[in-house]
């Protein structure tokens, strides 16, 4: 009996010093604490976003209210290469909400049980087009231009290389070249590349003071990197001089009648928020700012213009070319002629049809490599916006 205790004693100590040596060295790198950090890597898609620390998005006063119809999916859907029936194509791809606008009433509005139209929802990248959309209005503002270097807001962070030639305009096309690629890991052994550690990180100006390597000259090559995308968050703090969830809710999230509450995840709260990825919203509200857009940016509330004519024009036509083929501008996707889409990992899209007047919202819960499942999903939602009653 003796022996045993000793032995659960000496087990207890070296648990205990192995999580203290955890503990400092997830300190040093600015990672949540060890178990923190391990239920983060280890917690469904969905979950994430409670998880870790947020500022809080306001919605509007008096909400903008539905409509709502009742439209029929169609029975089957094309999915590589086969007919399946609409509801698999809802199982198979691990939705958690679907929605259907169109002439801006909702006409057909699914959950996965245990989910509302109050549950609040991550987006992940669709947050790369809300900052878009920030980036936009301080453009027309004239509060910043396309042409200005990161560095010229801060310059603490200059290299003497060409990391001090990444403009705004680089960073909205996905054409800085910042070295941090978007090589997501799928396991433990991943958490440390650098997109985990943007996503998982404490203090981001730690992260970009050792994280501005270059991978190639600024507007010389394309690659879809998130980097890029919250170096705009670090601009729109700086320029605004308020967070980046309060200057969002005023200018965006309230105009446009948003019904609920949302909240932008933060590397800590007073800091920065992770534009990047980390907007989480309710289906209905992710679908007003869908409508945003399709409106040409004027607020369904008819109360002012959003988005000015030459930033819709900035976002309406692709400027290059990425993942899939799809054509790509200031943090929005043209995956087909004539469409708009915002896209998120784990399966979250906005897709925006103007043709038929058509927006459209899934949001899910898929597993990180999800093979071709963003081309198959986008086909299919592409097929049902253009197919209108």
């Amino acid at each position: 009996m003796r022996t045993s205790l000793k032995v659960i004693r000496i087990i207890t100590v070296g648990l205990i010093g192995f999580y203290v040596i955890l503990f400092g060295v997830t300190r040093v790198i600015h990672y949540p604490e060890p178990i923190a950090a391990i239920k983060l890597g280890l917690a469904p898609a969905s979950k994430t976003p409670t998880m870790m620390p947020f500022h809080t998005i306001t919605p509007a006063k008096n909400p903008l209210p539905w409509v709502t119809g009742d439209e029929a999916m169609p029975a089957e859907v094309n999915w590589d290469g086969k007919n399946i029936p609409f509801n698999d194509f809802l199982t198979i791809t691990n939705s958690n909400a679907f929605l259907v606008i169109r002439d801006g009433v909702i006409t057909y509005e699914w959950y996965k049980d245990g989910i509302t139209s109050h549950t609040q929802l991550p987006s992940y990248s669709v947050a790369k087009t809300m900052t878009s959309l920030m980036i936009g209005q301080l453009v027309a503002q004239g509060k910043i231009e396309e042409s200005d270097t990161f560095v010229k807001y801060f310059p603490e962070y200059a290299t003497g290389d060409s990391f001090d030639d990444v403009t705004i305009k680089s960073l909205l096309d996905m054409q800085a070249g910042v070295g941090v690629s978007d090589n997501y890991p799928t396991g433990p052994s991943g958490w440390g590349v650098g997109i985990a550690q943007m996503y998982a990180t404490t203090d981001l100006k730690f992260f970009m003071q050792h994280n501005r390597k270059m991978s190639w000259a600024p507007g010389t090559q394309s690659e879809y990197r998130s980097v890029d995308t919250q170096m705009l968050g670090f601009i729109i703090q700086k320029v605004t001089g308020m967070k980046v969830a309060d200057y969002f809710s005023q200018n965006i999230w309230q105009p446009i009648g948003a019904q609920d509450s949302a909240f932008w995840n933060v590397d800590h709260v007073g800091g920065l928020e992770k534009t990047f990825c980390c907007f989480n919203a309710t289906a209905r509200d992710y679908a007003r700012v869908g409508s945003l857009v399709l409106n040409n940016g004027v607020s369904a509330l008819g109360t002012k213009n959003l988005i000015d004519a030459n930033w819709m024009a900035r976002l309406s036509n692709p400027v290059t070319t990425l993942d899939h083929g799809w054509g790509y501008s200031a943090q929005l996707w043209h995956p087909f002629t004539g469409t708009m889409m915002m896209l998120g990992l784990h399966g979250q899209y906005i897709v925006i049809q103007p043709s038929t007047h058509t927006v459209m919202v899934k949001l899910s819960d898929e597993p990180t490599d999800s093979g071709n499942f963003e081309e198959l999903t986008a086909a299919v939602m592409h097929e049902i916006a253009l197919n209108k009653n």
